[in-house]
């Protein structure tokens, strides 16, 4: 067992140089490389958190902006509307007054058609008269 003793003291030292010249030099850099990698794990999340709002905050804009031009449309198309509305009003407008004048006329026309018919009523009375009677009497013409 006594010759044992030198190796088990050979090991001692070996384990002991082992431990602080390579374990801890290389743990150390492990704890950096992770602390590095978890390190930019986290700013790429946080950098996609950034962009994901950003795309959330433009989205938003681009929905506000389109209800705006589609309310800008909405208020175009009513102001045409009401436009053509009165544009239609007015043709009805004149276009009643242009019938209501041309019934005027035409009333005033009829009436004169008629007098003229009644004052040749008599007249033509007679011409039928004197046609048909001589016809009835036997005569000829």
């Amino acid at each position: 067992m006594l010759g044992a003793v030198p190796t088990v003291l050979l090991f001692i030292v070996l384990v002991l140089s082992y431990q602080f010249l390579v374990q801890e030099p290389l743990t150390a850099t492990l704890k950096l490389r992770r602390a590095r990698t978890d390190g930019a794990i986290e700013d790429a999340q946080k950098a996609i958190e950034r962009a994901e709002a950003r795309a959330a905050e433009y989205a938003t804009k681009l929905r506000q902006a389109r209800a705006e031009v589609y309310k800008v449309r909405e208020q175009r198309i009513k102001q045409w509307n009401a436009e053509r509305d009165a544009a239609l009003d007015a043709a009805r407008k004149v276009a009643g007054l242009k019938v209501t004048q041309a019934r005027t006329e035409l009333e005033a026309e009829a009436a004169a058609a008629r007098k003229s018919i009644e004052a040749s009523a008599g007249d033509l009375a007679n011409q039928v008269v004197r046609a048909v009677l001589p016809l009835a009497a036997g005569g000829s013409r």
